[in-house]
């Protein structure tokens, strides 16, 4: 919709068009800067020098109109650019129009001659871009101020500002139209510039230390090295699902197989988490590996990129206030060396829980351990050992921490990726850099043994087959690579969100980013969405299920398995978040409907056709009904065909639609 004022607009600049002049430039290449202008004091004159000898157009200049007032025969105006600004003066006999086909001092618009005055006075509005020729003079008023002898309109604007813009307040409004708020907001256009010289200072610490820059690929076959949930996307001409990466640590680690000692990337990651002030799903990392180093090598070489990044940007101070998990104002003190915490013997003495000592099979023992020192969190009885180990961590340990601290010695659990330490092999060589409790950067000594690597994968993928979501998945190729050669080496990633926040004093991520990735707003397609409902259908195998208790059992274990796996996409959001940052979690709309069977072919028949349709599948076979071992049922169905596979029972989840057609032979179960 437009306002009565962009119809206006629009009006005019169908009189121009009309008219022959051309209100949107093809170029522009003669631009001067403001500031460059404002120091030009040898190049003032007089307004009666100026009038005498007329302008001389000693340069050129162009950029936003951003007010202007006419007084008879005389207006001022203000224009800004990405320097400064500086006033302009349109004085009634002393200046042409350019409609950039011709220079002219009057203009026939829709069957009226207008002078040039005439036509800056109608045709420009505030917000257009204009170009002007011009020379120097101060105001009575000591003013610096342009005498413009030649002007040309660059790009009309058909939108004014919001009204009352200066007092926007509104977060999601800020993020979804940035480009508003840099133009009334200095300390926003300042902060994201900053972030380009923060990048650059950083390209600039690299290239002295010797590194390649090089780039890996976005997409994976596997999402590992992270625990973290991947985003899955279809690749149509290999008809097969690719991951948007995690980190692009593979590609970086297999690049020193030869010759590349030292290489480092700028990435876009992606992780298919929670949106809070201090998580993205999108989001921008630096991460390098450097052979030879190990993770203390990694340490020294962060203090020293803090004191180059604070020695190079002096508008960064190393002392600043930043506000802790409860709101309260704490001073931070970037001064090296930073202080170093050891992981395991704070977390013992937090909790009273020596995490050392589990295992990654181990996980029921530590749940209980955990629920015995009366610490809970969400989803505890879907996590194995190293999710645990993690979440417990951020628990007790992590949200006491606001100095720049090193945080080290790790578990071995948590880490499938980092060398275990030659001293004690149930911990690993890694550390992370924590400030304000926001985990900034982290590094670690590199496995580089590819059995215990090989190993170390088979694991994890046992806790993804677990229902673990956060574990990393194998890379086979990234073994076949290590199997080559590949030398003693440390890895090292930071956040630049993060970091960036910290040193702005910004407490959500998304006030660093110049277009924080939102929710979409297009009504229609809120709409569409809101009509496309989904449903869950478990089918009971009652020819199995011999007795009411298994038919019960069958049907609790589909379900827990359905919301382990799909519990994001049962909700529009899964909680809501107040304004004080306190969590009202939101129910689910989606039916959950139970029907049944006497055929095991049917089922299976019924799964060959979902998973071929990408449809979310959860299932439950007869070695889940007696085998309470996880590890057993995992052994003995591996070494069965499809067909010899007894189930007891399926669920499926997708659109109502497409689930009630290829469900509607099965009755509803009785």
């Amino acid at each position: 919709m437009y306002s009565n004022e962009s119809l206006d607009r629009i009006a005019k600049i169908k009189k121009l068009k009309e008219s022959w002049v051309i209100p949107y430039a093809n170029h522009y290449h003669w631009k001067t800067d403001i500031d460059s202008i404002v120091l030009s004091s040898n190049s003032v004159k007089t307004l009666e020098n100026i009038e005498l000898n007329w302008i001389k157009n000693d340069f050129q200049t162009a950029w936003r109109l951003m007010s202007y007032k006419s007084h008879w025969k005389l207006a001022f105006a203000r224009i800004c650019d990405n320097t400064w600004f500086i006033q302009v003066c349109f004085m009634n006999w002393k200046f042409n129009f350019n409609t950039w086909k011709s220079v002219v001092d009057s203009l026939e618009i829709w069957w009226e001659t207008k002078t040039s005055y005439k036509i800056s006075e109608k045709f420009l509005d505030v917000w257009d871009y204009i170009w002007i020729k011009w020379d120097l003079f101060y105001t009575k008023h000591w003013e610096l101020t342009i005498l413009v002898s030649e002007f040309q309109i660059l790009a009309k604007s058909v939108r004014p500002l919001p009204e009352k813009f200066h007092w926007l307040t509104d977060e999601e409004t800020i993020y979804r139209q940035r480009y508003l708020d840099l133009i009334m907001n200095d300390e926003s256009y300042n902060r994201i510039f900053l972030r380009s010289k923060f990048i650059k200072v950083l390209r600039d610490f690299y290239d002295i230390n010797w590194f390649v820059e090089i780039e890996t690929p976005i997409l994976w076959n596997s999402a590992s090295w992270a625990a973290a949930a991947p985003f899955i996307t279809h690749h149509n001409d290999f008809d097969e699902d690719f991951y948007l990466r995690i980190s692009p640590e593979t590609g970086l680690k297999k690049a020193t197989v030869w010759r590349f000692e030292r290489v480092v990337e700028f990435a876009r990651d992606f992780r298919n988490e929670w949106s809070d002030p201090s998580h993205m799903q999108e989001f921008s990392v630096i991460e390098h590996y450097v052979a030879w180093w190990n993770y203390e090598d990694n340490m020294k070489f962060t203090e020293d990129m803090f004191d180059y990044i604070f020695d190079k940007l002096p508008e960064l101070n190393r002392k600043l206030e930043v506000k802790d998990k409860e709101w309260n104002k704490r001073m931070v003190d970037f001064k090296t060396p930073f202080e170093r915490i050891d992981y395991i013997d704070w977390v013992k003495t937090k909790s009273w829980i020596d995490i050392s000592k589990y295992k990654i099979w181990d996980e029921d023992e530590l749940k209980n351990t955990i629920r015995d020192a009366w610490i809970e969190f969400e989803w505890m009885d879907n996590m194995l050992v190293p999710t645990l180990i993690d979440y417990l961590y951020k628990k007790v340990l992590r949200p006491s921490i606001v100095w720049p601290a090193f945080i080290y010695n790790f578990p071995k659990a948590m880490q499938p990726l980092a060398r275990q330490s030659d001293e004690d092999w149930n911990i690993v060589e890694q550390f992370q850099l924590l400030v304000n409790w926001w985990e900034i950067l982290k590094a670690y000594s590199e496995l580089v043994d590819p059995e215990i690597q090989r190993m170390n994968f088979y694991e994890q993928a046992k806790a993804k087959e677990l229902w673990d979501n956060e574990a990393t998945t194998s890379d086979d190729d990234f073994v076949y690579a290590m199997e080559y050669w590949m030398p003693p080496q440390s890895w090292w990633g930071m956040w630049i969100e993060r970091i960036l926040s910290i040193l702005t004093s910004q407490d959500n991520l998304r006030d660093v980013v110049l277009f924080p990735l939102m929710k979409s707003e297009n009504k229609d397609i809120t709409m569409w969405k809101s009509k496309r409902t989904k449903i869950a259908v478990a089918i009971i195998n009652k020819a199995l299920c011999t007795e009411k208790w298994m038919e019960l059992n069958t049907v609790w274990h589909l379900n827990v398995a359905f919301w382990a796996r799909v519990w994001k996409e049962l909700f529009l959001q899964d909680k809501i978040v107040t304004h004080d940052w306190i969590d009202i979690k939101l129910n689910i709309q989606h039916a959950i409907i139970i029907k049944q069977t006497n055929s095991n072919d049917e089922l299976k028949d019924l799964l060959k056709l979902a998973k071929s349709e990408w449809i979310e599948v959860s299932e439950f076979t007869k070695e889940m009904l007696e085998i309470t071992d996880d590890k057993k049922v995992i052994n003995i169905t591996s070494n069965k065909f499809f067909d010899d596979v007894e189930y007891f029972g399926v669920l499926l989840f997708w659109d109502k639609e497409k689930i009630e057609s290829i469900t509607s032979e099965f009755p509803l179960y009785s």
